[in-house]
């Protein structure tokens, strides 16, 4: 009896251990799907968890202190594991699309992974690290600050490492270890966000509600770098007329008469409907002008008023 209620105590402590809270992320900024709690808006990730920006950067604000920013339509995978008390527990970030910006403290039990690397820690310190992985798998990482911890990146497939120090900005092309630009210029993290126009910022302006100065779209106010280009956003579908709806349409053809070209009048086009504004093209009359007579004709009037003509 004894021993069963040690056993249950034990299981209970490490239940208790697994469901260790890691962090919260506002509901209203990201799609989370996995173990998780709801309080005051925020989400509370309390296991193996997977946050989904939306159409802006969702912020993850770690327990342990520090935050992840997970970039517009990037996908987070993030899992802590188990550690004694007073012990810092392991923390696991696996992108699975787009950018994210990691700042914390961070320690060489913590893990940083892409579909095709694995990023590891030489040594404790403040990670301040940018991460972008794209569709063809090209990752551009820049290991920010004098103070970073060392990574070292190694593909889980394969044998090659690379060692990646404090203040290195690097595009591994194809996720290859072998194909490494060393001086990468493009931004790793999230695009700079650009504040929506409120309507009544719209009214103060002379701008109208809902026109283009007054609402912008998600993908106009939110750029991703790239984002439709690698894969990681949709692209803009031109918009499709309503089912049933008729086009206006004009056409015209250019004709030849008598050695003069004109435009002949356009083929009558259904209507949408009565108030359609009606689009013709009419060719030009040419200009009357007094027809000329040669000398051969003057001097043919002259004969005929000498000897009588009519």
């Amino acid at each position: 009896m004894v021993r069963r209620v040690i056993l249950v105590f034990a299981m209970g402590c490490g239940l208790g251990r697994a469901q260790q809270a890691i962090g919260t992320v506002g509901v209203q900024d990201a799609t989370i799907a996995g173990a998780l709690e709801v309080s005051n808006g925020r989400a509370v990730l309390v296991g193996n968890t997977t946050v989904t920006a939306r159409d802006k950067t969702a912020e993850v604000e770690l327990k342990r202190g520090g935050s992840v920013k997970v970039c517009a339509t990037s996908g987070l995978h993030v899992t802590s594991g188990q550690s004694a008390a007073g012990v810092t527990p392991a923390l696991m970030l696996a992108l699975d699309r787009g950018a994210i910006e990691v700042k914390m403290a961070a320690t060489t039990r913590d893990v940083v992974m892409t579909p095709d690397l694995r990023f590891s820690l030489k040594g404790d310190g403040p990670l301040d690290l940018q991460l972008r992985v794209t569709k063809n798998g090209d990752t551009c990482v820049e290991n920010r600050g004098a103070q970073a911890p060392v990574l070292n990146v190694a593909d889980p497939f394969g044998d090659g490492t690379y060692e990646l120090r404090a203040g290195q900005h690097v595009l591994f092309e194809h996720a290859s270890l072998k194909e490494v630009v060393d001086h990468e210029n493009s931004s790793c993290g999230c695009p700079p966000e650009q504040p929506t126009m409120t309507v009544a910022d719209a009214l103060l302006s002379g701008g109208a509600p809902g026109s283009g100065d007054a609402a912008k779209t998600a993908a106009e106010a939110h750029p991703f770098p790239a984002a439709v280009s690698a894969g990681l956003a949709p692209a803009a579908v031109p918009p499709q007329a309503p089912e049933g709806a008729l086009h206006e349409q004009v056409s015209a053809t250019l004709s030849s008469s008598g050695g003069a070209d004109s435009l002949a009048e356009p083929a009558a086009a259904p209507k949408a409907d009565a108030t359609a504004a009606t689009t013709t093209v009419n060719a030009a009359a040419p200009s009357a002008t007094p027809q000329k007579h040669g000398f051969g004709h003057a001097i043919g009037r002259f004969f005929k008023r000498i000897f009588g003509g009519g």
